[in-house]
């Protein structure tokens, strides 16, 4: 009597062990890398940074990055870039100054007109790059200049000749839907933490911190927003598809290119909040906001887990890398080292998360 093969164990169902599943989640280095950088600066930073209030000065720039960035990282997990996004943040900023400074609209109609026409000039930029089959690197490097112009002549034309337009606060300060938008919220709360002597206060008894920008909330939710559709939906299946092998994912029924067209509207309406926010709390819009934005926002992504490949990244890696770059930004002026180095530092983050991204990406796959 013959003896039976042994039966090989499915692979489908072989467990891995912690470390391995660890070291496949693309937001690794971004975490491992705010450690690092919060033990630098509790060495050599003024321990004010890590009181409350300087928590809020480094998570408020943080925040208006982290929504362009989350944007470019789900871009980029579907295999495009968007190197006009920092440009949009003006050209945007530009509309919605005219909505409710020269047309004098509200803000239940100018910031729904705002997200429509940023997310036209997405659309445009996306179809540009599909129908025309040319790189989106290209393509959105084109419009990077061509919407910093526009801002340049829309606001001259708009203002009479400057280039800033003044007025909005004004305008949308009395409106119900300012406040979410624009300056801090749970107020009340700040104040009744202040009264009980939880928080810090002024001499006065008011706290120094009166409650949390509104940006660091729209970032937060946001982050959980986009996380959850990249690991929980269908539609997340889709950007991961579409960015690692869009032929396969043409072929499996994945409708690409209406994917990539919907990523690149979904990354300029992120433009679009970023402007109305801070177009919002400035009080006035100019043609150099969001100014090298485009860039920052796509280190953070790849700082995050984002493979410059597509197919490949993570939202909650993005969040991690703009919390990084507020650390830094901001905490550079609580210590003695001269706030250039920040340059410095942006370049030295690109190169190091390439470098381990493409590391963990061949131990993962087996590369050489």
């Amino acid at each position: 009597m013959s003896q039976s093969a042994p039966v090989a164990a499915d692979e489908r169902v072989k467990s891995e062990p912690f470390l391995t599943k660890l070291m496949k989640r693309p937001e690794l280095g971004a975490m491992a890398g705010v450690v690092l950088v919060f033990i630098f600066f509790a060495i050599t930073a003024d321990s004010s940074m890590f009181t409350l209030a300087g928590v809020m000065n480094f998570m408020t720039p943080a925040a208006q990055l982290g929504i362009l960035a989350i944007g470019a990282a789900l871009l980029m997990i579907g295999g495009e870039f968007d190197l006009s996004i920092g440009s949009m943040v003006a050209f945007s900023g530009l509309f919605f100054g005219v909505c409710v400074v020269t047309w004098q609209l509200p803000l239940i109609a100018a910031i729904p007109m705002t997200f429509v026409f940023a997310a036209m000039v997405g659309a445009i930029n996306g179809n540009i790059v599909i129908r025309s089959g040319l790189p989106s690197f290209i393509v959105t490097l084109a419009f990077l200049f061509i919407l910093r112009g526009l801002s340049l002549v829309g606001l001259k034309m708009a203002t009479g000749g400057s280039t800033q337009l003044r007025g909005v606060r004004d305008a949308t300060e009395n409106d119900w839907l300012a406040p979410f938008f624009s300056g801090e919220a749970f107020g009340s709360l700040f104040a009744w933490l202040a009264e009980k002597g939880v928080i810090d206060t002024f001499k006065s008894g008011a706290p120094k911190v009166p409650g949390i920008p509104v940006e660091i909330l729209w970032f937060i939710v946001m982050a959980l927003a986009a996380t959850y559709v990249l690991l929980r939906t269908p539609a997340g299946n889709w950007i991961f598809a579409s960015g690692g092998d869009k032929t396969a994912a043409s072929n499996s029924g994945v409708p690409v290119n209406r994917v990539k067209v919907s990523l690149f509207m979904l990354t300029a309406c992120c433009a679009a909040l970023v402007a109305i926010i801070t177009v919002m709390d400035a009080g006035s819009t100019d043609a150099r906001r969001g100014f090298q934005k485009e860039f920052e926002a796509i280190i953070a992504a790849v700082i995050g887990g984002c493979l410059l490949t597509g197919g490949y990244g993570s939202a909650i890696g993005a969040f991690f890398g703009s919390i990084i770059f507020g650390m830094v930004v901001i905490g550079l002026t609580y210590t003695d080292f001269d706030q250039d180095w920040f340059q410095v530092f942006l370049g030295a983050m690109l190169l190091i998360a390439v470098l381990f991204n493409n590391a963990i990406r061949k131990r993962v796959t087996g590369e050489r």
